[in-house]
């Protein structure tokens, strides 16, 4: 391919990307050139893919249901699907489907996680719990799922099987996070194991899907799919520090997890650790931080602390072991992105 494609109506790629896709899809690790423009072709198709699979032929359903998807997001995870496929036949028609798989499946746990944290707020508009109910928002993501699985039903019982496990990781990581470390457990390794089954995993199908349905070879598609539990998370890690980091000018209201009381890697280091100059920060994170006077020193506390500096050592080494699960991608624009993308989980600011 050189240049920029046309799409189906002659539209340019770059444009039609740009009035088919959100924004917010486009990350800074993005390759440019070629690979760039089949990337941009490929999540516009997704997010074609994607505006059939949310519709209804009822108008308050389709409302509820293409909710958060006009909202916006990443679309990291077809994004990562659509990269891993580059290493084959990238135009298999599979490739796609799973994507949207991938990207349904991940709208609806946001959807039911809403439900769980109570949040009223959700890519900057209202989450569907807060705009309707609780039992409209259970019910649209139940519906998404079901429209993920009547979509991958065409993809063999293979993609079945490893969504079906996939979706049991996902769930076992949620209930996991509601229930806590138990008696016993290391705190640490219970919120990164919670991380790995409820982020990593979906990222991890999303490359398998991608390479294997382009026909990747098996010990390729194994690497890439290790490559995305590992930068998945790392994707979380990252999040869960710009909470705490984030200035709000991206839009991220910062310390929203003190305020629910939701110990992340930071706090989870504070409070298991002796160092003297963090005892008033472990008197704070102790139980959520609701007044704003202990917010805003809480805030201020860990932002300077060894606490914070240990869990971004942390997110650097989720990063690194991604980056050497490429040393089994052959070298090229497809192995420089997703390198870039191990940079981009570490330094990224929204």
């Amino acid at each position: 391919m050189t240049g920029a494609r046309a799409a189906t109506d002659g539209t340019p790629t770059e444009v039609w990307h740009r009035i088919s896709t959100p924004a917010s899809t486009i990350g800074p690790w993005l390759p440019e050139g070629e690979l760039g423009a089949a990337l941009a072709e490929g999540l516009a198709r997704v997010e074609a893919r994607l505006a059939v699979a949310v519709g209804s032929e009822h108008p308050f359903v389709r409302e509820a249901a293409g909710h958060l998807m006009a909202a916006g997001g990443k679309r990291f995870r077809p994004m990562l699907a659509l990269l891993a496929a580059q290493l084959g036949d990238a135009g298999a028609p599979q490739v796609v489907e799973g994507a949207v798989v991938c990207e349904l499946t991940h709208l609806a746990t946001l959807y039911h996680d809403d439900v769980m944290d109570e949040a009223a707020v959700r890519r900057g508009a209202p989450s569907a719990n807060s705009r309707w109910s609780n039992s409209v928002a259970i019910l649209t993501g139940d519906l998404l799922f079901a429209r993920a699985s009547d979509i991958l039903a065409d993809l063999g019982p293979d993609a079945v099987r490893v969504q079906a496990r996939t979706f049991e990781r996902l769930v076992t990581g949620q209930i996991q996070e509601t229930v806590g470390a138990q008696p016993g457990d290391d705190p640490v390794a219970h919120y990164l194991q919670v991380l790995a089954d409820k982020t990593g995993s979906l990222v991890a199908t999303s490359a398998r899907f991608g390479a294997s349905f382009a026909g990747v070879e098996p010990a390729l598609v194994e690497a890439l799919t290790a490559f995305g539990e590992e930068v998945g998370v790392a994707f979380q890690l990252s999040d869960d520090l710009l909470d705490i980091v984030t200035d709000g000018a991206s839009g991220k209201l910062p310390g929203t997890d003190l305020r629910e009381g939701i110990a992340t890697l930071p706090v989870l280091f504070a409070l298991a650790g002796d160092d003297p100059d963090e005892g008033r920060l472990r008197e704070l994170v102790a139980a959520p931080v609701t007044d704003d006077g202990e917010h805003a020193e809480a805030l201020a506390l860990l932002r300077s602390s060894r606490s914070l500096a240990r869990a971004n050592d942390v997110l650097r080494e989720y990063a690194d072991r991604a980056r050497a699960r490429l040393d089994a991608v052959p070298p090229g624009d497809v192995r420089d992105a997703l390198s870039a993308l191990c940079d981009y989980v570490v330094t990224r600011t929204s």
